[in-house]
């Protein structure tokens, strides 16, 4: 008897949706299925895969509501919320296809008399794209459609949490007349995961999630040559200097802390303030996040909705209860948010202060709805701290000085550098991580060098 994946909804710990896994045969015929389509899938012009892909994309974002209401029950992003996500999926998409041709093209060299040199993208061969639930189509587009466009065909593996974002994404595609075997998804276990990368026609795994998500997926792939793009975990700082403007900088900053209730890699989890500026920014800082509405996702009431499940929301509320018992001040009164049940994963929005990188909440991703603040003396201080750390995804600098920004920006150890913004992916700007952070590259012109490889033509022409 085959296994079945239940998916809880964080709403009210219900079952949503029941699918059955596919063993490890099925997996193979999938695999089979794609490497086949490949060799006709990579002979396509891109402008004809550049309409197929279009198509999709038309397809999937006419069912936006839909869709959103799909990402509430699944994951418990409010409803206010969700179908925003659509609109970030197309963005991305359109961006990637648009650039497609010029990207691939032939580069040729200096004329060189009896020669004819040029270097071309060829495809890989099978991407296999591991997503995760927080943001499921956002992760997803990113590996999905260049690939497709470099002439790689896909297979899906969704978050256990989000099946029907895989589902939405296929029917897309069937809509949009794909041919068979180019785009593919499937439903498996994490052992049936790792005996898929090793197939000889995996050519390349796309994987977002965990630290330990990625190790496993190293793991698995270790010895077999094939290409490996991990986006993992954060614990991205923000920096508000002595000439930030402070209520822009609250609004902003708190915003890229608690949206999706703190469950980005690319949230904001600590702040440093310089100390002209901190008791102004904590003020204000304090009375935003008691604005909060913590209920029912479907509500469009409701501003912060459960975690993903009651495990995570527990994770992180022990993290603010060691921090606290370390001499933290927690600012926010928890009672005033009655949906926030010590044993459920409705949390209410956390402030902390008096905090340091002894504490858990500081070093340690939280993936939640809190936020450590901490005072510094200057520039140097900040930067020190801002580097202290195992991850590197993104920092950003709250000031009116563009030349300091980027002097400092210059020295901060992380993928990307913000002025005055923050949580925030810009499709023609590579997306990359450092240290834990992860290791490869998608989106910008620079997102299609891993899903494809260089070939040299070197002619003789002059016999």
């Amino acid at each position: 008897m085959k296994k079945v994946q239940q998916t809880k909804s964080p709403i009210d710990g219900s079952i949503y949706i029941e699918r059955t896994y596919a063993s490890p045969e099925d997996a193979t015929q999938i695999i089979t299925k794609a490497a086949e389509a490949h060799k006709h899938w990579r002979k396509l012009s891109v402008d004809k895969r550049a309409s197929y892909c279009n198509k999709a994309v038309d397809a999937f974002i006419k069912n936006k509501e839909a869709i959103g209401e799909e990402i509430t029950k699944q994951m418990g992003r409010p409803i206010r919320y969700a179908a925003g996500e659509v609109a970030g999926f197309e963005e991305r998409a359109r961006y990637m296809i648009s650039i497609a041709k010029d990207k691939l093209a032939d580069t040729l060299l200096d004329k060189k008399e009896g020669f004819e040199r040029f270097i071309r993208r060829e495809s890989l061969g099978v991407v296999f794209t591991v997503a995760p639930w927080n943001y499921p189509y956002l992760t997803a587009v990113n590996s999905i459609i260049p690939a497709l466009m470099a002439g790689n065909t896909v297979i899906l593996k969704h978050s256990a949490q989000t099946p029907l974002c895989a589902e939405r994404l296929a029917d897309a595609f069937e809509e949009a007349g794909l041919p068979e075997g180019i785009f593919q998804i499937i439903h498996a276990t994490h052992e049936t995961v790792a005996g898929m990368i090793k197939n000889p026609d995996i050519n390349y795994i796309a994987f977002t999630g965990s630290v330990t998500g990625g190790e496993s997926i190293e793991a698995s792939a270790s010895g077999l040559f094939k290409g490996v793009g991990l986006e993992l975990g954060g614990k991205d700082p923000a920096y508000v200097r002595a000439d930030a403007d402070i209520p822009f900088s609250v609004e902003n900053l708190v915003d890229g802390v608690y949206f999706n209730s703190g469950q980005s890699c690319c949230g904001v989890e600590r702040i440093y303030v310089h100390k002209d500026v901190f008791e102004p920014f904590v003020d204000g800082f304090k009375k935003l996040v008691e604005g909060y509405v913590l209920g029912d996702p479907m509500d469009e009431a409701t501003t912060l909705g459960p975690m993903v499940k009651s495990s995570a929301a527990f994770f992180v509320r022990e993290q603010i209860e060691d921090a606290i018992d370390a001499g933290a001040t927690a600012l926010i009164d928890t009672s005033k948010f009655p949906m926030d049940v010590g044993d459920s994963p409705y949390l209410a929005p956390q402030v902390l202060i008096n905090v340091d990188r002894s504490m858990r909440i500081m070093t340690q991703e939280s993936f939640g709805p809190v936020v450590g603040i901490q005072q510094v003396e200057n520039d140097e201080e900040a930067l020190q701290l801002m580097n202290d750390s195992e991850y590197g995804l993104t920092a950003s600098i709250w000031t009116n000085d563009k030349d300091k920004a980027l002097e400092l920006a210059d020295d901060l150890e992380t993928g990307t550098c913000f002025m005055n913004r923050c949580d925030y992916l810009d499709p023609e700007l590579a997306w990359v991580g450092v240290k834990n952070s992860g290791r490869g590259c998608t989106l910008s012109s620079m997102g299609y060098e891993s899903l494809t490889r260089p070939k040299s033509f070197h002619l003789r022409t002059d016999i």
